[in-house]
């Protein structure tokens, strides 16, 4: 999508939780407006900007029902590979992409 232009819909996906590392964004081969992420479990989601999350290795924490929307930059938001890892398994991560 051309940077300006208003998207038309976004993409959503359920991510379940995992006391491993999850991929909960893979890279986007396209330019990309907006991501974000709602924490619909009971336990800390740690996100990585980047590939293998843990919970001493992570870019944001966010807390059991938060919400993160990715900063937005002059050329669009963050478009790379996203991990996550949680304290204990249980939940999902809800995500979307515009």
């Amino acid at each position: 999508m051309a940077q300006g232009v208003s998207p038309q819909s976004a993409t959503l996906a359920n991510v379940a939780s995992s006391a491993t590392n999850v991929t909960l964004f893979a890279a986007a081969t396209g330019h990309v407006n907006g991501r974000a992420v709602f924490n619909d479990s009971t336990a800390v989601l740690y996100l990585k900007f980047g590939a293998t999350a843990s919970t001493s290795s992570y870019t944001v924490q966010l807390a059991s029902n938060g919400y993160y929307e990715f900063p937005a930059e002059a050329g669009g938001v963050y478009a790379g590979q996203v991990d996550g890892i949680w304290a204990s398994a249980n939940g999902n991560a809800r995500t979307s992409v515009w």
